[in-house]
């Protein structure tokens, strides 16, 4: 039995699955609308609320220190993904990745894992969007009804009609295609970058040097918890990290690395690319040193302009500015903060419906949902399917309700995308590698330690609900997946292997 458990798919068996016609997606994104995407995703909220409520309660200045020791963890993960997504162009990212590595049910735990985390990722980002959206309409004396507005402070009926409207149509963007996605999101990551710079470049003109002083501030110890809500490496070795000093810049680095998040997003799109053995590393790590880049600037104007003590944590940037005498930039931001999470959403629900797309392609999820739209070659139907749901999800659960995105998911994928690397290099050295993650062993072991270290700085309750989640997967894969793999049926000699674009429906 755990000879099936762990039956890898080939790597040339992978690829040549994505030529059945019914089952094949259109090739047309280039490095350039790799690395939009990728900025697209990366660059939401956290730019314009976590820089400062990290500068004020972890790190003070040093908080630019901070985002450069994340991007360098998320730089060891990136490395890995992008020889894994130019070695096997195939959409599902980390479930298609470790399925050709480690095996089917591994594969299995990280797709059943990432179809939520971006479900759930979708539905608070729709809900941001939407406040985003009302503050905006207010400012304006324009303002929603009660039961359409929000479901927060609602007496009886209540739906937030925006964030579901936002969804239904990116959905149906999506459907549409790829191009017309990666066109729409390039114009709309063109409008937040331009704000970002704006903001820049302005506050770099309000920036008082004085309160630079102390850069790192003096380290605070903090004490250490006994509940669910603690770290649990505070619950296992009754450890609690500091606040500011050298330690509290690491503190501060695993809060900001879930800023970056995202940017494994993009490998999802590999089976879409024109040239993805070129492209896909282009677009993976030309979104992470440019999202880092603009992070380490934001977060030194920000703690520039107002001492990191004063600073706000609800709207850190816009708050900076009303304090240096320039109330019109809170506007200015929140419009930024708007357009940039439409772009999220939609790379989110893209990605998301990728990943499902590819484990109905193997059998693991019903086929139904892996034929494409015979016109605009994308998968449709489960694009549809998550679309609506996220809809609903979004429109009728209060934001304080709406689990945050499971981090935890993604730190374990890249956990398992690392070990992946190490693996495929020893089985697999005679494959055609395009881009080879440098210094392996060392890089994904260094990747792995990192990711591990994060994943035990989260609240024990996270690793509750990940357990739990991962339980519900197990108990699918068994009554389902198992006996309708494809890999499965291959090698009991019920299916034929694909062949030159031939194969099973």
């Amino acid at each position: 039995m755990s000879s099936t458990l762990f039956r890898t798919k080939k790597v040339e068996q992978s690829i040549l699955d994505t030529e059945e016609p019914e089952h094949a997606l259109k090739k047309s994104l280039s490095a350039l609308d790799l690395t939009v995407f990728g900025v697209g995703v990366i660059i939401g909220t956290g730019i314009f609320v976590l820089t400062g409520t990290v500068a004020k309660d972890n790190a003070g200045p040093a908080t630019a220190l901070a985002f450069v020791a994340a991007g360098v963890a998320c730089a060891l993960a990136a490395l890995c993904y992008a020889e894994f997504a130019s070695t096997v162009p195939v959409a599902g990212s980390a479930y298609t990745f470790s399925y050709a590595s480690l095996g089917e049910l591994p594969a299995w735990i990280i797709g059943w894992d990432l179809v939520l985390e971006f479900a759930l990722g979708t539905a608070v980002v729709a809900v941001g969007w939407s406040g985003y959206i009302q503050s905006l309409m207010d400012n304006a004396g324009w303002a929603m009804p009660t039961a359409l507005g929000s479901r927060e402070g609602a007496d009886a009926f209540g739906f937030d009609i925006l964030a579901a409207a936002l969804v239904l149509v990116l959905t149906g963007i999506l459907v549409v295609g790829m191009k017309l996605s990666a066109r729409i999101t390039s114009i709309v990551v063109a409008i937040k970058v331009t704000v970002v710079l704006v903001v820049i470049i302005a506050g770099a003109f309000l920036i008082n040097t004085d309160n630079y002083d102390p850069f790192i501030p003096k380290e605070k110890p903090v004490e250490a918890g006994a509940s669910l809500d603690s770290p649990l490496i505070q619950l296992m070795f009754g450890w609690a990290p500091s606040n500011f000093g050298v330690m509290g810049i690491f503190t501060a680095a695993s809060v900001v690395f879930f800023a970056f998040i995202g940017f494994d997003v993009v490998a999802t799109a590999a089976e879409e690319t024109k040239n993805p053995q070129r492209d896909m590393p282009r677009g993976i790590l030309g979104s992470l040193v440019i999202c880092t880049a603009l992070y380490v600037l934001v977060s030194i104007v920000v703690t520039g302009m107002q001492h990191y003590s004063e600073l706000s944590v609800d709207a850190p940037l816009a708050d900076a500015f009303k304090a240096t005498g320039h109330p019109w930039f809170a506007g200015f931001i929140s419009f930024g903060a708007a357009v940039g999470l439409t772009t999220v959403c939609m790379i989110l629900l893209l990605g998301q419906t990728r990943v499902f797309f590819a484990m109905s392609r193997d059998g693991l999820l019903p086929r139904f949902f892996s034929r494409v739209h015979p016109r605009f070659r994308t998968p449709h139907r489960p694009t549809i399917l998550l679309g609506v749901i996220i809809a609903v999800l979004a429109g009728f659960t209060p934001l304080t309700e709406l689990a945050a995105l499971v981090n935890i998911g993604t730190l374990f994928a890249f956990v398992v995308v690392a070990i992946g690397v190490i693996i495929l290099r020893r089985t697999r050295p005679d494959l055609p590698r395009s881009f080879r993650t440098p210094w392996v062993p060392v890089i994904p072991i260094l990747s792995i330690c990192a990711s591990l270290w994060l994943m035990i700085n989260l609240p024990a309750e996270t690793w509750v609900r990940f357990g739990i989640w991962m339980a519900a997967g197990f108990l699918v894969y068994f009554l389902y997946g198992r006996t309708h793999s494809r890999l499965g049926r291959r090698e009991a000699g019920e299916e034929q292997p694909s062949a030159g674009g031939g194969g099973m429906p």
